[in-house]
């Protein structure tokens, strides 16, 4: 029997040798490389927090004592050994486990987490709930460095430090988020690794020392050096800063060294006040490829074991993504004034095209999306064309900035929505569900979404040529539904003129985005049992091709609209809003996602769940239509 096997809880880690422990290591991390590499998932940065992860739990008693992880990057060995190493085989699988944290998966997972930077803010209230109550024990936050480069982790730090709650923060030093790490914040933390003097002590002066001839001695004086350099960390790299801000700040350390891990962490165990240990990992450690490419294993779908390729069917048409990279790449080329703008995602928005070949008109701002829509602002204000590249559920962070900063002032900021609607495995905190809704109800904000990928193109091109006010498109976290024509060029669009793909007189189905090509097939479905439907991509979520609608409405016994979204206030209610204003009166059936959080599966098993395949949109129809 391995270790693993022996593992139900954290309490049977108190139970090994520090050997032992060493071996467990190794053995979570060959187990989280088999079956991620089966199921998909985030590789690198959960490869790289193994020793930490049974570090903590060694010392600290999960759940009286409180972890507070920062997203789920790093808690899959944190997972595996909280009572999960059998489900963990179902990891992001349908009726599985979360690829995240999840309050009611586990008593272990204190705050669910799925967008970087929340952990010093939970924790911070934690902390104070246990203090209003008097009682004992420990909070402890786990951040990725990446995470510091959201406002709100600043803005915890600064509350922390003022009003000096007993916790400890403990920085996962990957020098990573999901790709390179950018800004201020994340080169101080290199300087304090490659300080010239603290790198010289350690390099000449340890070793000297471990050339001393007794043994015990040669421990000894080990022993008293350490102590010299972790005095001596203090005068020379900048951890000064984190004192001025009222913490006590102990580190760097090897954070895959477990005896000095476990030391660490014993040392600052009952040491009052905030404290930040600050560890150093290797994202991807242990598995090669990781090792060598940590931005792109990251996060990914199935891959060979042995290789580390990607399990892809050939000739599979390209996704929305890399349709969206590199038709904007092109117009960048053609048109100077094109910025593109990404929180930390350039491979996940595409944008590490406009990177690789024009690096200047290019600004990864760090997990920061209130940061990256202001910043688009100011580009705006000075006529360049900037190009918002963020996820549907990153951006709901920025939703302020969107109104007071473009929207209320009228620039035209372009956003790509990348990950618009159900995304799959990652479940609902990544879910991109409610932006047609949340964007709709802005003043001079105008929203499309593409039927497919040529759509798309044509979309690039006009938001990049409109500049009268913000614009907005969301497309699918999918593959196209056919590979673009490479012939063909983008076309620009009417603002808010729709498109009838099918004629029929019985029924009006209006169909967005992603539902524009199963609507046509409910409507072939519809055709065989005798309901004739007219299906339009209305293309656009606003403004309404009012007229348009108006006209075919007024000619059929009932309007159906199919959209890939939340249904309160999305492009059903627009609908909704329009015929009443207008006073035309048609039984009128919202086809969309329910008003509830969706969980984690792959993308289609999630479509079939909600009723948004062209068999679903067919029956809810004809259950409507035999209501009627």
């Amino acid at each position: 029997m391995s270790l693993l096997e022996k593992i139900d809880s954290p309490q049977d880690l108190k139970e090994l040798s520090l050997d032992e422990l060493k071996q467990l290591a190794e053995e979570i991390r060959e187990y989280i490389i088999d079956v991620v590499s089966k199921n998909g998932g985030h590789l690198a940065p959960d490869l790289g927090a193994v020793e930490l992860t049974l570090a903590l739990h060694y010392v600290f008693d999960s759940p009286t004592d409180r972890l507070i992880w920062d997203v789920g990057h790093q808690a899959y060995a944190h997972k595996i050994i909280t009572g999960r190493r059998e489900a963990f085989k179902t990891l992001r699988q349908f009726g599985g486990i979360s690829g995240f944290l999840k309050r009611t998966e586990s008593p272990h997972d204190i705050f669910g987490a799925g967008h970087a930077g929340t952990a010093l803010s939970a924790a911070m209230g934690i902390a104070t709930a246990r203090d209003i109550k008097g009682e004992e024990w420990k909070v402890i936050a786990i951040v990725g460095d990446g995470a510091l480069t959201a406002g709100m982790a600043l803005e915890a730090l600064n509350q922390i430090g003022q009003i000096k709650r007993d916790m400890i923060i403990v920085i996962n030093d990957n020098k990573m988020s999901i790709d390179e790490n950018v800004g201020a914040l994340s080169n101080y933390f290199a300087k304090i690794v490659t300080s010239p003097i603290y790198n010289r002590f350690k390099e000449d002066v340890w070793e000297l020392l471990g050339k001393l001839p007794s043994r015990y001695l040669s421990l000894r004086a080990r022993e008293v050096a350490r102590k010299i350099k972790e005095t001596l960390q203090h005068f020379a790299v900048p951890s000064i800063l984190f004192e001025e801000l009222g913490y006590r700040y102990v580190g760097p350390f090897d954070g895959h060294d477990l005896k000095i891990l476990i030391d660490s962490f014993e040392r600052v165990k009952n040491l009052k006040g905030p404290t930040i240990v600050h560890v150093l990992t290797q994202k991807g450690k242990g598995y090669p490829p990781a090792e060598k490419n940590p931005e792109f294993y990251h996060g990914l779908g199935p891959f060979d074991k042995k290789t580390g390729r990607p399990l892809k069917k050939p000739g599979e048409p390209p996704r929305y993504t890399k349709v969206f990279g590199q038709t904007l790449l092109e117009l960048a080329k053609k048109d100077e004034k094109i910025v593109g703008i990404t929180a930390a995602m350039p491979l996940g928005t595409g944008l590490n095209y406009l990177r690789d070949e024009i690096p200047e008109r290019y600004f990864d701002v760090g997990i920061a999306e209130q940061h990256a829509v202001t910043f688009a602002a100011g580009l705006a204000v000075e006529g360049f064309k900037p190009f918002a590249a963020i996820y549907s559920t990153f951006l709901q962070r920025a939703f302020d900035q969107i109104i007071h900063d473009v929207a209320l002032q009228n620039l035209p900021v372009r956003f790509a929505l990348d990950r618009g609607g159900l995304v799959g495995e990652d479940g609902p905190t990544h879910h991109g569900v409610f932006d047609l809704a949340y964007l709709r109800l802005i003043p001079n904000m105008v929203v499309m979404a593409p039927k497919d990928g040529e759509e798309l193109k044509d979309m690039i091109l006009t938001a990049a040529e409109y500049n009268y006010g913000p614009i907005a498109f969301r497309y699918p976290r999918d593959k196209v539904p056919f590979p673009p024509n490479p012939e063909r060029k983008p076309e620009l669009l009417t603002i808010g003129k729709a498109e009838i793909l099918r004629d029929g007189g019985d029924v009006l189905i209006l169909a967005i985005g992603s539902m524009v090509i199963p609507s046509e097939r409910a409507a072939e479905l519809l055709e065989k049992d005798g309901v004739s439907a007219t299906v339009v991509n209305a293309r656009f979520v606003k403004p309404l091709d009012e007229e348009l609608i108006l006209d075919l409405a007024s000619s059929v016994r009932a309007v159906i609209t199919v959209e890939e979204n939340n249904l309160p206030g999305g492009f059903g209610s627009g609908v909704l809003e329009l015929l009443m204003r207008k006073k035309l009166l048609k039984p009128v059936l919202n086809i969309g996602i329910p008003d509830e959080f969706v969980e984690h599966g792959p993308r289609s098993k999630l479509l079939e769940v909600v009723g948004l395949t062209p068999d679903g949109i067919y029956r809810q129809i004809k259950e409507f239509l035999n209501d009627l």
